[in-house]
This record gives C-alpha cells, sequence and structure tokens, in this order.
C-alpha cells in the first residue's frame, strides 16, 4: 500500500510533537539489525551444493544434500545467536544464553563443509582440514557467544526469572502493537506507536536493573500493555476501512496518555532507587562514625 511521505517540510506537514516538548522520538534506542547481511549470505552455499550434487549420483546426491542440511542448520543457529547477543548486549542485567548457538553453528559449519570435500576428494585427511578452517573462518568472522552473566551480582535469581517472564509477556504485547499497527497504512501513527514503544522499552530495562519495582510496575507490564495493544488492533482494523479522522484522534490521544503514564513510572522508580541509596550511605555514616572514623560530608 502507497504511503504519503510526512515530516516537517513536507505538504501539510509540521513540527512533530517530539520537537515542541522535548520528548523521545522514535529514534532514541534504534539499533541496527544483528542478523546482518554476513550471516545472510550464508544461507547460499548449501542450495550451490544441493545443487550440484544433483548429477553426482545416488551416493553423491545424499552426501551433498546431507552437508546442504547441516550447513543450512548451522546458518539458521547463526541469526538466533547473533539476535540472542545484541538481547544481552543491550541489557546491563543478563544471563548468558543458555544454548551457545554461535559456537555450534561454527561447528556445523565446520562439519558441512567437511561433507562437501568428502564428496568431492574422499578420504579422511581433506575433509579435517576444511573443516577446521570453516570453523575458525567462522569464530573469527562471528565470535562466540557470551560465556557469563552480565550484572547478576548481589540479585536475586528467582526474581530475575519473574521479571524476565513478565518482559517477555510485555515484549509480545509491543510486537502484536508493532504488526496490527502496519494495518492501517498511517506512517505518522507508525512512527507513534514506535516513539511509544521506545518509552515502553525504558521501563522494562528499569525494571530488569532492579527487580524489586516489578511489583509496583507489573499492571503496565501487562495490564496496560495488553489494552493498548487490543486498542491498537481495533485502531488499525477500522483506519484501515474508512480512514477516520475522530478514531485516529483518540487513538494518539490514548498513545499520548499511556506514554505519559509510562514515563512518570520509569521516573519515580529511578527516584525511589536513588532514596534507597541516599539511606544506605546514611546508614553507613553513621555505623562508621560509631566506630570512630569521622566522615566529612562534604566532600566529593
Amino acid at each position: 500500500m502507497a504511503q504519503r511521505f510526512g515530516g516537517k517540510y513536507s505538504p501539510n506537514g509540521s513540527t512533530s510533537q517530539a520537537a515542541k516538548d522535548g520528548t523521545t522520538s522514535s529514534f532514541k534506542g534504534a539499533t541496527v539489525d544483528p542478523v546482518g547481511a554476513r550471516s545472510n549470505v550464508l544461507f547460499i552455499p548449501p542450495i550451490v551444493l544441493a545443487f550440484t550434487s544433483i548429477n553426482e549420483g545416488a551416493i553423491g546426491l545424499g552426501i551433498g544434500l546431507v552437508g546442504a542440511a547441516v550447513l543450512l542448520l548451522g546458518a539458521w543457529l547463526l541469526r538466533g545467536g547473533l539476535t540472542a547477543q545484541a538481547a544481552y548486549n543491550a541489557r546491563k542485567v543478563a544471563r548468558r544464553p543458555a544454548f551457545p548457538r554461535k559456537i555450534v553453528a561454527a561447528g556445523l559449519a565446520g562439519v558441512g563443509v567437511g561433507i562437501a570435500s568428502f564428496a568431492s576428494e574422499p578420504g579422511v585427511l581433506a575433509p579435517i582440514i576444511y573443516g577446521a578452517a570453516a570453523t575458525a573462518l567462522h569464530l573469527g568472522a562471528f565470535g562466540v557467544d557470551p560465556m557469563r552473566d552480565k550484572g547478576m551480582e548481589g540479585v536475586d535469581t528467582f526474581q530475575q526469572d519473574r521479571v524476565a517472564r513478565a518482559v517477555d509477556e510485555a515484549e509480545a504485547h509491543l510486537a502484536a502493537m508493532r504488526d496490527a499497527i502496519k494495518r492501517s497504512g498511517d506512517r505518522s501513527m507508525i512512527a507513534r506507536v514506535e516513539k511509544f514503544e521506545t518509552t515502553a522499552k525504558d521501563l522494562f530495562r528499569t525494571v530488569e536493573e532492579d527487580p524489586r519495582d516489578l511489583t509496583s510496575a507489573r499492571k503496565y507490564l501487562s495490564v496496560y500493555l495488553m489494552g493498548a495493544r487490543d486498542a491498537t488492533i481495533k485502531f488499525a482494523d477500522v483506519y484501515s476501512r474508512t480512514q477516520d479522522a475522530q478514531a485516529r484522534t483518540d487513538y494518539e490521544s490514548l498513545l499520548d496518555d499511556l506514554e505519559l503514564n509510562f514515563s512518570a513510572r520509569t521516573r519515580k522508580m529511578l527516584l525511589d532507587d536513588r532514596t534507597d541509596l541516599t539511606v544506605e550511605i546514611d546508614v553507613l555514616r553513621d555505623r562508621l562514625q560509631r566506630e570512630g572514623v569521622r566522615i566529612d560530608r562534604d566532600m566529593k
């Protein structure tokens, strides 16, 4: 569906609300897709291997198809590993991936190349050399998976698991909103939902960094986002058929209210964390003074 380009200097365009009130733009936190062209290229060799094995007889065809399947599985696992690593890097508190997809993908690349080389050069030494070289090159190009947890010192793992489940559910609601709003065909509303998504993810990251905030933020991660998802689906269905301007205005007002509430909750949780830190510092100073250690409160 064709979409009209909009913006400050476009016909009938106006300065965005974000520029007027200084709020977060939809580009804040934007990241490059971790699954880039380098990983997509790895889907080509198994296709080539499968086609070149057609005229190699039954045994050659079987070996070629097995090698192609192994290479294809490795390329698919690599995509998942890159996505998992990007999510790991984006968080201050994160667990290492439970399954080392990138390492396994490198091993499968080596096995696949070894099988392919065996089809053209039967033996043991040549497939091992080619497979080891392919594995080393794969690891050099894409690296290995994160091997340790990040920022988990002193964190209650049970609470962290509860937060992870709540955030995964909230992320699913955001994904449903993102998919639904595309059906409306309204470019500005798609960008508006992306802007709200950025604000919501700021709340997610705050809760992940301090799982104690989950109780106060749970209704934002479930009830509010579930309602926003349902409203987005209904708006997209209505607006795609009728182009109702009033429905668009009402939905945009809903997003404004939600964004204000999510931003306020995030600021409050950060302020509470700072207050807790101040209390802990004051308690520590009092204890040190009782032990005879004097601390200058004006020291920087």
